[in-house]
């Protein structure tokens, strides 16, 4: 019988074929930690009597959520995550000096890897699967697990294959993709299962959109999101190799076989489809820009940022729509690197100077707005376009505010017309 990507995948780390719906335990390449969720991680882990990391190198903690701190709590909370990694010499350990969102900076560092097993207490860590690897979100005791012993139990998961084709339009992404793919499952269609994205369109897709449509598969239910590895991530990674002096590990690539088992087939012409929009209050009530345009929809801030959309990429299509232009009068925008090196990258290509002439406010990488955290609270009845993947409600404050999420281009064109408009038009 023919297998997965992701069935062999867990293959390979058990030491034996196996198929969706079988439990395996097998050793996790990676565990990401954040300042969040991984003080309870700690606890656990302290409390089992472990003195010991059991795969010390395989393991990150990222302080992104509330950093730079922005109050005691979370100053308190980032401390345990800081002890522990200075306890324990922790060598993937990112703070302030080296900051940024987990999501985007671990692949930035070479960290994850095509072939890797990664589990992250934080329910977008299926981002990486987008360089060919299983990725996904577990619990903190979950975390804690995975660092006693070095690995996990898992469930293999079933495999939705999702058939892209034709050539993107014109201010059509991954985000885009994406919306519309949750938009056809619903907020729960693909439940433990895996979404592995296929298809010549994919040819089309940059290594930012693949991260971002990977990075929400988790809206559709998905326990992950994998795409195979094709001479785009072979780049990318060549370069991440240059960069860092070598990736973390070698890459063992996978592809699915011709007679692969999949629960369900999704075919979506891409070069068919409008920017999507997200109305509130779920990813998965997804509209076309045009109905979003009729409906002349007022907007108060603008967020471009976030694990899905603050990538180099996403600053540039910012820039470009923006360019000798305001934001308008009654609208806020703000910015937020994903990492460090995009923010000073953004700055080399003078990008950022485009956005703060325009008007916006540019933070440092934070998770920041996004969760609601902070650097972007919306108020009592306050709308935004967001870049970012949860529009639920009081995800970013008021619970009668309202989020449209939407791709780059239309957060930034919308910035300017102080309304949700259709960049294409601009």
């Amino acid at each position: 019988m023919g297998q997965t990507i992701t069935e062999k995948i867990f293959s390979e780390h058990a030491g034996k074929e196996v198929h969706a719906g079988e439990i395996v335990r097998v050793d996790i390449d990676m565990i990401i930690g954040n300042d969040i969720t991984t003080p309870i991680s700690i606890r656990a882990f302290e409390e089992s009597g472990a003195e010991k990391l059991a795969r010390p190198d395989n393991f990150s903690i990222v302080m992104d959520h509330y950093i730079p701190a922005k109050d005691i709590a979370s100053a308190n909370q980032a401390k345990i995550s800081r002890e522990f990694a200075y306890k324990h010499d922790l060598k993937y350990f990112f703070d302030e000096k080296d900051m940024g969102i987990e999501h985007a900076l671990l692949p930035e560092k070479g960290l994850v890897i095509p072939g890797d097993v990664i589990i992250g207490a934080d329910s977008h860590t299926c981002t990486h699967g987008a360089l060919g690897a299983f990725s996904t979100g577990m619990g903190s005791t979950d975390l804690a697990f995975g660092m006693i012993t070095g690995g996990n139990w898992f469930k293999v998961p079933e495999t939705i294959k999702v058939e892209l084709t034709g050539k993107p339009g014109e201010h059509i992404y991954g985000k885009d993709i994406i919306l519309e793919i949750i938009r056809i499952l619903g907020v729960d269609g693909a439940l433990y299962k895996a979404l592995e994205f296929t298809g010549d369109a994919i040819g089309h897709l940059g290594m930012d959109d693949r991260f971002s449509m990977c990075n929400m598969a988790i809206e559709a239910g998905a326990k992950s999101g994998i795409i195979a590895v094709d001479n785009i991530t072979e780049a990318y990674l060549i370069e991440r190799a240059e960069v860092n002096g070598g990736l973390r590990a070698e890459p063992k690539i996978h592809y699915s076989d011709e007679d692969a088992n999949y629960c369900q087939v999704i075919k979506i012409d891409v070069a068919a489809l409008s920017p999507v929009i997200a109305y509130p209050f779920l990813p998965s009530n997804g509209k076309p820009v045009e109905q979003a345009v009729a409906d002349d929809l007022k907007i108060d801030q603008v967020m471009i940022g976030s694990c899905t959309n603050g990538r180099i990429e996403d600053l540039r299509i910012a820039a470009e729509i923006m360019k000798g232009k305001r934001v308008a009068k009654h609208t806020r925008m703000i910015v937020t690197p994903a990492t460090q090196k995009i923010l000073m990258q953004a700055q080399h290509e003078g990008l950022m100077d485009i956005l703060i002439e325009a008007g916006a406010v540019v933070s440092n990488p934070t998770c920041g707005a996004c969760l609601g955290g902070y650097m972007g609270i919306l108020g009592d009845g306050e709308r935004c376009v967001a870049t970012t993947n949860r529009n639920f409600v009081g995800r970013m404050g008021a619970r009668t505010s309202e989020i449209y999420l939407a791709n780059s281009a239309v957060a930034a064109a919308s910035a300017i017309a102080g309304k949700i408009v259709d960049p294409r038009d601009i």
